[in-house]
């Protein structure tokens, strides 16, 4: 499965007010994992840029002055988005803002470049809803390093989101637990090996298991319904 993680900065917030794109970053994925293929370009938005937005991105309308004009960029970003899944945090502004800058070249849908879209924003908020869902506090959420950024930037951003997006998708892909090897393995006439010696096996004694019902039942009290550990609980201690 390919994917492109993709982000912008804007000169403002409102593509239906003129604000157009400045800055575009993409990383692309390939079975959930970082290819060297990126996609990054400053662009000259030929117009002036908000004061709020210079302070979140810190792009200049000096700097971008040289910067290639959308148009020249099109192909090559229709190039690499082409039939890929597009994962964006927060994927209605920068569609917004990308669709807006194809209808001034007369041209398709961004969207419609893309096999699915996928937003974190949607997703994180199903995930840890009433909690703070930006890409600065997933990245904390799941110890993701962004101390190098200081401002906003497209291409750093798709490399952070590409990490946040895994984290967030990752699941229990089997029911190994493979921190040990505990594979026991035959031996040279083909007989199954003995588990280490070391190995040994404790049992919860009288004591043990009347604590245990103790917890158990402050968690019952806790939640005003039984442990789902109860039935087990039981059936352990009855032998």
């Amino acid at each position: 499965m390919r994917q492109v993680i993709l982000d912008t900065e804007t000169t403002g917030l409102s593509h239906a007010t003129g604000d157009r794109i400045i800055e575009i970053g993409c990383v692309e994925m390939i079975g959930r994992k970082l290819t060297e293929r990126t996609f990054h370009y400053y662009i000259n938005p030929e117009r002036d840029i908000d004061a709020g937005a210079y302070a979140v991105h810190g792009l200049s309308r000096e700097f971008l002055s040289d910067k290639p004009i959308f148009a020249n960029i099109v192909e090559e970003l229709i190039e690499f988005v082409d039939g890929a899944e597009v994962v964006i945090h927060n994927a209605p502004f920068d569609l917004g803002f990308l669709d807006s800058e194809f209808a001034l070249l007369k041209r398709p849908t961004f969207r419609g470049l893309a096999s699915k879209v996928t937003d974190t924003l949607i997703d994180a908020r199903q995930m840890f809803p009433g909690k703070r869902n930006s890409l600065d506090a997933l990245c904390e959420r799941f110890s993701i390093s962004n101390q190098h950024r200081t401002l906003h930037g497209a291409l750093l951003d798709a490399q952070l989101l590409a990490e946040v997006y895994v984290a967030m998708t990752r699941g229990q892909e089997d029911l190994s637990i493979d921190l040990i090897d505990y594979t026991v393995g035959t031996d040279a006439s083909g007989q199954i090996k003995a588990l280490p010696s070391s190995f040994k096996l404790l049992k919860a004694n009288t004591e043990d298991c009347q604590l245990h019902e103790i917890i158990l039942a402050e968690i019952a009290k806790a939640s005003k319904k039984d442990s789902v550990w109860s039935p087990l609980s039981t059936a352990v201690t009855s032998n």
